[in-house]
């Protein structure tokens, strides 16, 4: 009896430590860890989805699409749910390469992370992101996938935007290209991971790059109701997502497609041509009108997924880099058209406005014979003169006296080195600071960049200026290019009589782009102002709601007084007419249309001449400045200034139809209808 009772009272116990830490547990789970339960239980009845936003379009300056969306099928592989099967999801690319029609090896190159020594095709974009493979799905192949899921996890088909270029290869380079966002900038940037929606692209150089936060919009939110098994069974909470905003642009699109037309022609007339680059400026507002390179490239490649060849030929030598505005990005020597600071110069340096000077067929520089074009002289000249005629010995002869004003070799602790100064005041030898990334700097050597270089190149030179250069099948370049590594060893920190020479006509070491030298035409012949050029003009909602205008920063002023701007002004509207320019011209309604310029042949060792044509229009109050170039297109006169020519024509309608109406470009935003649309678009 006494062994039962005790057998009962540890029956007991035993109960009641089991109610106790039943209760503690209860406790725990209840009050301790009851909000992270909650949390978990919630996410098991829960699934947030991201909402991508529209991405806002690219108009031009009335409204016509530059960049807009259209929507396509589009098939992605969420990579991270295929390494969570047994065979890593080879069995699921299989079946998805019958579908598709691709290798499954392509698949697998494809999806796998772009690294140290994984050459393309890979996937560039975040781990956690699905890769998109087949961004031109049809309808039968989406549907495959839908209708039969439980063979394809891990794949989805679903309508997604895109983006369609309407003018093809037209400002490429100006416009950029989306890609994949990178687990790089969602770290960097908060607001961006908190509503990435795993198919977000970002801009990729170009407007779209810079640009991207206003194109991008908000990505919004959908709270979907599951099941056990993950089946969808509800919405619970929706927030809509909000499109990006429009980007109004001052280009025209009829007006590109004109300067892009004259562009090829003119490189299509020069047999060695290698690239090239056109620019439009409103002379008056420092906006951009048009904005050209060649080769140029179609940006859909991007859209719809570039191949591995098509990606090595955009950046390969053979096909030109097409990736590479050469508008902003392409320096090269001006030749004369920098004639236009080397005036500028010779003024601040006391050089008397009206004064005449000699043009001889030849100027001693040192003891070295600086020749006029083609030797010959042109006797006395006035400024005026020298610019339409282009006289190459006056700017040797002013600027070889500024440099031995300066010490020469050994220059002055105040050497003012006007030449170099007033070029910066120009703009020339900084980015202008337009609204496209990756602009160059440009080129204006003066003594403090030679020790530079020096300091850079020194250990190079010295080691050829021995050795030579075997590799070059040229003797007579070889033989030069030791002789220019032995003088560089021995005195490459030292400015040279000659390299003052070669400067003053836009030769030599000094490099511009096409841009920086229209934006310093366009403070010559408007008001002096040196104006950072702009392309974006506003950011409008969809419905046409103004968010933001876009001003135009005056960055600086030339160095020269109203009257001797318009000194030089008026020198140069005499080109076209009277000048190097005259037959590019000949037959121009100039009565009409006055033009006024300056052409530019740049010697360039080993190859053409760089072609060059700066101008403006109508002279007597300028509205437009156009630059083009064209690499190896040989003499100004002979190609570029007939590529401007076609350009104006097509700006006034001489010969066709008026691109720009009234020969004025648009000078108020365009208006929407309440639908989003363009009024009388």
């Amino acid at each position: 009896m006494t062994r039962m009772r005790t057998r009962l009272f540890m029956l007991h116990v035993l109960v009641l430590a089991l109610l106790v830490v039943l209760a503690v547990r209860l406790w725990q789970v209840q009050v301790v860890r009851g909000e992270e339960f909650v949390t978990k239980a919630t996410e098991t009845r829960t699934r947030a989805v991201i909402v991508p936003a529209v991405r806002g379009q690219i108009l031009d300056s009335v409204g016509r699409p530059l960049v807009r969306n259209q929507t396509s099928l589009v098939v992605s592989v969420d990579r991270n749910a295929l390494l969570r099967m047994k065979d890593g999801g080879v069995e699921v690319l299989r079946k998805l390469s019958t579908v598709l029609g691709q290798p499954v090896k392509q698949l697998q190159d494809r999806i796998r992370p772009c690294g140290p020594g994984i050459s393309k095709p890979c996937w560039t974009g975040s781990p956690y992101q699905p890769v998109p493979i087949e961004r031109k799905a049809d309808t039968r192949q989406a549907l495959q996938i839908l209708e039969r899921q439980e063979e394809f996890p891990g794949i989805t088909a679903e309508i997604q935007s895109v983006r369609q270029y309407p003018g093809g290869k037209a400002g490429a380079q100006m416009l950029g290209y989306l890609q994949p966002v990178t687990e790089a900038e969602l770290e960097k940037r908060e607001g961006l991971k908190a509503s990435f929606s795993g198919v977000d692209l970002a801009g990729r150089d170009g407007l779209e790059e810079v640009y991207d936060e206003v194109l991008r919009g908000k990505s919004g939110l959908r709270r979907v109701q599951v099941d056990r098994m993950g089946k969808a069974i509800g919405v619970e909470q929706q927030v809509s997502s909000l499109a990006g905003d429009h980007l109004i642009t001052s280009i025209d699109a009829r007006l590109q497609e004109v300067v892009e037309g004259a562009l090829h022609r003119a490189m299509k007339g020069a047999p060695k041509a290698d690239g090239g680059a056109a620019v439009v400026l409103d002379a008056r507002t420092g906006r951009v009108l048009a904005l050209a390179s060649a080769p140029s490239y179609d940006p859909a490649v991007w859209a719809h997924g570039i191949t591995t060849t098509g990606y090595k030929r955009l950046l390969s030598e053979e096909s030109g880099k097409p990736l590479v505005s050469r508008a902003i990005n392409g320096q090269f020597a001006p030749g004369s058209t920098f004639k236009v600071s080397s005036v500028a110069s010779m003024l601040r340096a006391g050089y008397p406005l009206n004064g005449t000077y000699d043009c001889p067929g030849s100027y001693m520089v040192g003891d070295r014979a600086f020749n006029n074009f083609r030797g010959i002289g042109l006797g006395t000249l006035s400024l005026h003169t020298a610019l339409v005629k282009s006289c190459d010995t006056i700017f040797y002869r002013s600027a070889y006296e500024q440099y031995l004003r300066d010490g020469g070799r050994s220059p002055k602790k105040n050497a003012k080195e006007v030449f170099a100064n007033t070029a910066r005041a120009f703009g020339f030898g900084k980015p202008t600071g337009i609204d496209l990334p990756g602009e160059s700097s440009g080129r204006i050597p003066d003594r403090a960049w030679k020790k530079n270089m020096w300091a850079l190149t020194s250990a190079t030179n010295c080691k050829r200026a021995q050795t030579g250069y075997p590799e070059v099948t040229d003797a007579a370049r070889a033989a030069f290019l030791k002789l220019l590594a032995q003088e560089n060893c021995a005195e490459g920190f030292v400015l040279r009589p000659g390299d003052s020479a070669n400067f003053s006509i836009g030769q030599g070491d000094v490099l511009v782009t096409p841009l920086q030298l229209a934006r310093a035409y366009a403070a010559l012949v408007n008001d002096g102002k040196v104006r950072s050029p702009r392309i974006g003009w506003a950011r409008v909602r969809p419905d046409g709601t103004l968010v933001e205008k876009y001003d135009v920063p005056v960055v600086g002023r030339l160095p020269i007084s109203e009257k001797e701007r318009l000194y030089i002004k008026n020198a140069l509207s005499q080109v076209p007419s009277d000048g190097t320019a005259a037959g590019a011209f000949s037959g121009f309604p100039m009565d009409k249309i006055s033009i006024g310029g300056k052409t530019g042949t740049a010697e360039v060792w080993g190859k053409q001449d760089t072609s060059w044509f700066a101008s403006f229009a109508p002279t007597s109050n300028p509205r437009f400045v156009v630059v083009a170039m064209v690499s190896q297109g040989g003499m100004g006169a002979q190609t570029a200034a007939p590529a401007v020519r076609e350009i104006y024509e097509g700006i006034y309608g001489i010969k066709r139809q008026a691109v720009l109406p009234d020969g004025k470009p648009a000078t108020k935003l365009p208006k929407f209808s309440p639908d989003g649309t363009v009024a009388g678009g």
